[in-house]
């Protein structure tokens, strides 16, 4: 597994991906608009966005942020880890990614919103404090990056 910056090689796959790992949380397969223009709603704006891609080219996983404008701050969004190969240390190789990238730019908050109740979104709940975030309001986590 590697982890690579978007390239719109993989986009079928990364939307084919998302859209399983969704139904595999009990959520509807749609894909949010943004992910479809990778390149315009994340890359063109200064933002990133990574792939976990296998060596056949399979999409496994999934992540990327937005910056606050303004601000030292970024929003991750869209995290999505194929739902067979989760517990593997993917989740943990994105976030660290996106987390160095953000420091080399400058950012020193992460900032995440966890979308829906904690019976919903257990694994998010357990993952991210585990990652050093803390719930500062219901359904929001930041971390302080150094």
């Amino acid at each position: 597994m590697t982890i690579i910056p978007y390239d719109d090689r993989h986009k079928d796959r990364m939307l084919a991906m998302i859209s399983e790992a969704r139904m595999a949380l009990g959520l509807t397969p749609e894909v949010r608009a943004d992910l479809y223009d990778v390149k315009a709603n994340y890359l063109d704006k200064g933002d990133m966005f990574w792939l976990a891609v296998e060596e056949d080219g399979s999409v496994i996983g999934c992540l990327g942020y937005s910056r606050i404008g303004g601000s030292d701050e970024a929003f991750l969004h869209r995290f999505y880890i194929k739902a067979s190969r989760k517990r593997q240390g993917i989740g943990t190789a994105l976030l660290q990614t996106a987390e160095s990238a953000m420091i080399s730019r400058g950012i020193t908050v992460s900032r995440v919103h966890l979308g829906g109740p904690r019976e919903q979104w257990f694994e998010s709940y357990a993952f991210y404090p585990k990652n050093g975030y803390a719930e500062y309001e219901p359904r929001y986590m930041v971390k302080y990056l150094s």
